[in-house]
């Protein structure tokens, strides 16, 4: 199976190190980056059969081609392939992706005429670039195929399974709305958690030199989102930015109703307060114990 992996990050080569490991010689991997550092080291470490010198020169003969950039890079090149690069893909050629929205790729890929099938493994850490990658990141995760053509979804499914994901099909729309709750809220959170307390533009706040020498795992762990891909996390905002809105929305009806809560007399407060806990937890270890 000749495939063609266009970025070569954290996910494009966990993908590489995973088909290397688990399914040694069934795969003739192509890889292409904008700078090549991931694709060159990969080649060093045999990761790789290839590195190609441009996105024409990757796709050439590939029978599985993977987008594994963030979804605007996703949607550049999309633009490319049914363009420009058409005719450097073979006849039985089928393009996918991995990136975090899928409403706007599948649409591309239709208005341009191209074999496409979503895709998005449900295996993002915060660290970037390939010295990141790890050949079990996508182990016993979902992997979301989006595609009405039952062939086309088969053989993004094969590959999910070669890395030990598991195959989930699910259609665009239920798919970032999904992400946005469980994945693009998060990232906002997270984000503006930091400026709440640390500040934004540069500018501390005045609480923030004795907050951060008292800060330890709570911080870091809601924190953790925020030190992602800052590239990655503008292209979800960007594609994702109606069904992120909505949930934003709900968010804020729920902090209001927390201000509330904390506005009440002490043993009120409290009561409350323990009260708002207690279900919350509740509903992470039912969701748990499914």
């Amino acid at each position: 199976m000749r495939l063609s992996i266009l970025g070569f990050g954290l996910v494009g080569g966990s993908l590489a190190r995973a088909l290397r490991r688990r399914e040694p010689g069934r795969w003739t991997i192509a890889a292409w980056s904008p700078t090549g550092q991931g694709p060159g080291a990969a080649l060093a470490d045999g990761i790789v059969d290839r590195v190609a010198d441009g996105p024409a020169s990757a796709v050439g003969g590939a029978d599985l081609i993977v987008l594994a950039a963030p979804p605007l890079a996703c949607l550049e090149l999309l633009d490319e392939l049914g363009g420009p690069l058409r005719a450097h893909l073979g006849p039985d050629a089928l393009i996918t992706d991995v990136a975090s929205t899928k409403r706007r790729i599948v649409a591309r890929a239709a208005e341009r005429g191209l074999p496409f099938a979503g895709g998005h493994p449900m295996a993002g850490r915060e660290t970037t670039g390939y010295g990141a990658a790890d050949a079990d990141l996508f182990v016993d995760r979902p992997w979301v195929v989006c595609s009405s053509a039952d062939d086309d979804a088969a053989r993004v499914e094969r590959l999910a399974d070669a890395v030990g994901a598991r195959p989930v099909r699910m259609d665009p729309v239920e798919h970032d709305r999904a992400v946005a709750a469980i994945s693009h809220l998060p990232l906002v959170l997270s984000a503006a958690l930091v400026e709440a307390v640390a500040g934004g533009d540069g500018s501390p706040t005045e609480s923030w030199p004795a907050a951060r020498a008292l800060a330890a795992s709570g911080w870091r762990d809601m924190t953790r989102l925020a030190r992602g891909d800052a590239a990655m996390g503008a292209g979800m905002a960007a594609t994702n930015a109606d069904l992120i809105g909505a949930r934003l929305t709900d968010l804020r009806a729920v902090l209001d109703g927390w201000l509330a809560d904390l506005a009440a007399p002490e043993t009120e407060a409290a009561a409350r307060v323990h009260a708002r806990l207690l279900d919350a937890r509740a509903r992470l270890e039912g969701e748990a114990g499914r």
